[in-house]
């Protein structure tokens, strides 16, 4: 046992043959990522070829799609030591990928499975909130823990009956998802229940796994598109960047914008102090062009205007940053309502008042358009109907150009 002990570089008593020595850590965080990590295991160089599905997939994803459990912190290590190749030179991690190429995946650590002791481990750190619910393999042979496995497939089965709760549409290729406020849409640090994590549970026979086309913030409703394949993944991807989407967005705030329809356009850059976007020039380190239309639908005693708003790029927070720039913040924006003292009027809830409204975008597959609206969310139709706002009206948004 010593030999074993000292080959694993681990000194304790609980060492087991092979494993390696964070394995067995002190450190709860680094033992618990050890023992929840578990994927496909490569062992040997292997070269893998792009598939004409794949074809301009980033390498992340791409990576992620094939290797689930690979975290990125470890691809951007084997990326910057030269480890992964594609056609044999350096990438990284935003390379879009082309059918045909040669992807070089170097060997990739053994995980062993985990033992009954360390499912109870894991156990106890989820109840007291120190990590994920942990997603285990079916068990084989014996010896294996099946209550786990049994547990994750009750949750797959709930999972899935509230990801079809909320879908406004969906066919052999894409889903609509009625994304609620307050769920995120992929998962972050403390952040463990995310649309990205729930598609597991919608995850098909041949391993395929529905995939997020585009993202809007975890307290803005509404319309969430989601590819089932990897084929309407990559169209689809190819249409949101060639802005060939058209997406329109309703918001609830103070004041009422003069004039009451106008373009915005400004710069955009991260303020990474306060995690949140602000408006730059032109020349700015990672300043980005952005460009958005709104209109005034409706106002409630020149106190509340309701705009319908269509973002013609796809900036991070771009909507919300734009609002506060022409003076009128989203109602209940925790990161850009800025008009000190204002008072929220009674019969309104504090939360972010944005609702992803409509979606229109050409199918994938079909020669067609996919038009889908998504309703208020249960705090914004609270507002619409103490402001005596008509959510059927006409949106004057629809005429504001693409471009």
């Amino acid at each position: 046992m010593p030999m074993l002990q000292a080959a694993s570089g681990c000194r304790s008593s609980r060492c087991l043959p092979g494993w390696p020595s964070y394995a067995h850590s002190r450190d709860a965080g680094a033992r618990l990522g050890y023992l929840l990590g578990q994927g496909d295991i490569i062992m040997a160089v292997e070269i893998r070829t792009v598939a004409r599905d794949e074809d301009e997939m980033r390498l992340d994803r791409w990576f992620k799609t094939h290797f689930p459990d690979l975290s990125f912190g470890h691809l951007q290590k084997l990326l910057r030591s030269g480890q992964v190749r594609v056609d044999g030179g350096r990438v990284k991690t935003n390379t879009r990928l082309a059918a045909g190429q040669s992807v070089r995946i170097p060997p990739l650590e053994e995980k062993p499975q985990p033992s009954a002791a360390d499912y109870l481990e894991i156990q106890e750190a989820v109840a007291r909130g120190e990590a994920p619910p942990p997603r285990p393999r079916a068990p084989e042979g014996e010896g294996t823990l099946a209550a786990p496995a049994v547990k994750r497939a009750v949750a797959d089965d709930k999972d899935a009956a509230f990801l079809k709760s909320i879908t406004l549409y969906e066919d052999r290729d894409v889903m609509v998802l009625n994304k609620p406020y307050g769920l995120a849409v992929q998962g972050g640090s403390g952040t463990y229940r995310h649309v990205d994590g729930l598609m597991e549970s919608l995850r098909a026979e041949d391993g395929q796994k529905p995939r997020l086309v585009h993202r809007i913030d975890k307290d803005t409703s509404g319309i969430l598109l989601i590819a089932k394949s990897r084929l309407a993944a990559s169209t689809l991807a190819k249409t949101f960047r060639s802005r060939s989407a058209r997406k329109v967005y309703w918001a609830l705030v103070p004041g009422v914008p003069k004039p009451r329809q106008g373009r915005i356009s400004t710069y955009l850059a991260k303020d990474e102090a306060a995690e949140r976007m602000r408006v730059a020039r032109h020349g700015d380190d990672e300043a980005s062009h952005a460009v958005s239309y709104y209109a005034v639908v409706d106002q409630a005693a020149q106190k509340l205007s309701w705009l319908s708003m269509k973002p013609v790029t796809g900036r991070t927070h771009q909507l919300r940053a734009h609002a506060a720039h022409i003076g009128h913040p989203i109602v209940g924006d925790p990161k850009y309502f800025d008009i000190e003292n204002w008072p929220l009027p009674g019969g309104l809830q504090n939360r972010l008042h944005l609702l992803a409204r409509r979606l229109v975008i050409p199918h994938p597959r079909e020669e067609r358009l996919i038009d889908v609206s998504a309703p208020l969310p249960p705090h914004m139709q609270q507002s619409w109907s103490v402001l005596g706002f008509d959510a059927s009206q006409y949106d004057p948004i629809v005429d504001a150009p693409e471009t």
